[in-house]
């Protein structure tokens, strides 16, 4: 561990700030990329190194725990996760720290809230599209589409009613042993959230915490009171414009799923990762949804639930939500925004 975060640490960039700002505060950044399969960037303005390598090394180890919790893919010493749970299906329950219970309970309550659209039991049609996406990436020339009877049949095994969650003896279990839980929609987004709790917890007031393009500001700049500028990636690889537009936030989430992140090729046609629980292959509404919300596990999660639905209803849907924007980019390229998303664009 002494080894890896001195690693991640010797990649942190130092640049000074004008010299016009009067609080003597210099930008840090650090990167790293072994967590939830992405890169992870920290920037933040301290007074010391010191303070940005404790604030990293704060971040980075509690990450690490959230990553391993809520793998769906690798086993850990003396780790019960997500991966465990799935193992156990029809089995028995599984004894998982409070951290994967917590997930979960938000995960299940928007899953039955939204199923259409949102379904963190959706495991054992997302594996299928899983094999067949890594299949088509390593052999482009035989990358073939799931058989529809595959998925359908899959499909019997997703409801999310079978997902037993005992808070008292903090166990899961799944009663369908053909189940499986897949928590890509919301555990990134969640665990960024969390980490970010607990940052402030230990009295840091200012950073910018990125997990794979699920952004989180704590505070603002902590410099002359400036906003955080985020940028919102073009989806339209081709372009010369690599970003739609720059915003500002504070104290806020910012979480974008897109069409570009991953997807494979099937005679000449591009099928993507975010699967429409509807139709049981990749959602066709939009190449592009962006959020700003609070929480970043919530930021995740309306991602998830308004890119599977019609702009008129996903619209509708944000306007019932609190302190909430989003932005769609429709598949002609077309950006369309919720009522007040444009106060958060950089003039």
């Amino acid at each position: 561990m002494k080894k890896l975060i001195s690693a991640i640490l010797a990649m942190v960039l130092i640049v000074q700030l004008p010299a016009c700002n009067t609080s003597k505060k210099t930008r840090y950044e650090a990167q790293f990329l072994q967590l939830f399969d992405t890169m992870t960037e920290i920037v933040a303005y301290t007074e010391t190194k010191e303070e940005f390598t404790n604030l990293s090394n704060l971040i980075y180890n509690n990450l690490k725990v959230y990553h391993e919790l809520y793998d769906i893919y690798n086993d850990y010493p003396g780790v019960s996760n997500i991966k465990t749970i799935n193992d156990n299906a029809g089995k028995k329950p599984v004894k998982v720290d409070k951290k994967i219970i917590d997930m979960l309970l938000l995960g299940k309550k928007e899953s039955a809230d939204n199923s259409s659209a949102f379904n963190i039991a959706l495991g054992p049609v997302l594996k299928i599209w899983h094999q067949y996406r890594e299949a088509g990436i390593d052999d482009p020339e035989n990358a073939a589409l799931p058989p529809m009877a595959d998925l359908k049949e899959a499909m019997k095994h997703t409801d999310i009613s079978k997902v037993v969650i005992d808070e008292k003896a903090s166990t899961v279990y799944l009663e369908d042993p053909e189940m499986s839980l897949d928590v890509g929609g919301i555990a990134k987004g969640y665990a960024t959230e969390q980490v970010a709790k607990i940052a402030m917890e230990y009295g840091y007031k200012s950073a910018l915490l990125s997990v794979g393009g699920n952004v989180r500001a704590i505070g603002d700049k902590g410099v002359n009171q400036e906003d955080w500028n985020i940028g919102i990636q073009n989806p339209d690889k081709e372009s010369e414009k690599k970003s739609l537009c720059t915003i500002n936030i504070k104290d806020e989430s910012v979480v974008t799923s897109g069409i570009y992140e991953r997807y494979y090729t099937v005679d000449g046609k591009t099928y993507h990762h975010i699967i429409d629980p509807k139709t049981l292959m990749p959602s066709t509404y939009f190449k592009a949804v962006t959020i700003i919300t609070p929480d970043s596990g919530m930021a995740d999660i309306y991602c998830k639930l308004i890119f599977n639905v019609p702009y008129e209803q996903g619209l509708a849907y944000i306007r019932t939500l609190p302190d909430t924007e989003a932005l769609w980019v429709l598949p002609d390229n077309e950006i369309k925004y919720s009522d007040h998303f444009q106060k958060y664009i950089k003039s």
